[in-house]
């Protein structure tokens, strides 16, 4: 038996997936989630195999949900976005359903995701490289959603001071503290604003606007002193690129 989880924002589109789900008594419906939030504390809880995602959703959408899952089920997105995800969706995801979306339509994402249910493994890669591919092809993020225990929390990127490379996690630090993300350095770098942001280290993102002086430190290596009196060492490559965006 295959567990599964509808997260929807749309009661009427829970419904069309719980009716279309009937003929398919080998999978079970654990829950139905009307937000992000509550697909979080329903995948820990139930670990289901299959989740039906919709990727436009108040408080935090389909793929801000998925990156907070450690180990992700497979996927099958039912949703009514259909801009640069759709090539992410095609390569990486089990399906995905435009909506309004038929029998005849769903009942295909379903055989293909039975098909392929014997390769657990490869379909939990499968939902981490449709994360990876979407932030390659995504604008400069305005946010991040982070785990603290078994809350959700969401961060403005406006209040990041910097961030760290904490083995295979990255710290953020705001002035409220600081909250680890299992995401990398390069997917930072990429995603946040480079006129913001700038990658002074292999482990050190800072925030432009909180340097208050740079010092020399040993050979040609750099201290950037922030407001906050943190002290974050600046390689020689990262003291070029600090040094052409401040106008030096």
């Amino acid at each position: 038996m295959k567990r599964a989880l509808i997260i929807d924002d749309e009661p009427l589109a829970r419904m069309v997936v719980l009716e279309y789900l009937q003929q398919y008594p080998q999978i079970a419906m654990m829950q139905e989630c009307g937000d992000g939030f509550e697909g979080v504390k329903a995948i820990m809880h139930y670990q289901p195999d299959l989740i039906f995602l919709d990727v436009q959703m108040p408080k935090i959408n389909g793929f801000e949900m998925l990156e907070l899952i450690e180990q992700p089920p497979a996927v099958i997105f039912t949703t009514a976005f259909d801009e640069y995800a759709i090539k992410a969706f095609e390569a990486h995801a089990v399906d995905y359903l435009l909506k309004p979306f038929s029998r005849e339509r769903f009942n295909k994402a379903i055989d293909k995701y039975l098909v392929q249910a014997t390769t657990a493994p490869a379909q939990q890669q499968q939902t981490e490289q449709l994360l990876n591919a979407v932030t390659q092809t995504a604008v400069a993020q305005e946010r991040v959603v982070v785990k603290t225990g078994t809350k959700v929390k969401i961060i403005p990127v406006q209040d990041i001071l910097y961030l760290a490379a904490d083995d295979d996690y990255v710290s953020i630090h705001t002035a409220e503290g600081s909250f680890l993300k299992n995401k990398t350095m390069g997917f930072f770098e990429q995603t946040l604003d480079a006129r913001h942001f700038v990658r002074v280290h292999r482990s050190y993102i800072l925030k432009i606007s909180e340097i208050t002086r740079i010092d020399p430190y040993e050979k040609d290596a750099h201290l950037a002193i922030l407001k906050s009196g943190a002290k974050i060492p600046v390689s020689k490559t990262g003291y070029v690129k600090l040094k052409q965006v401040l106008g030096i």
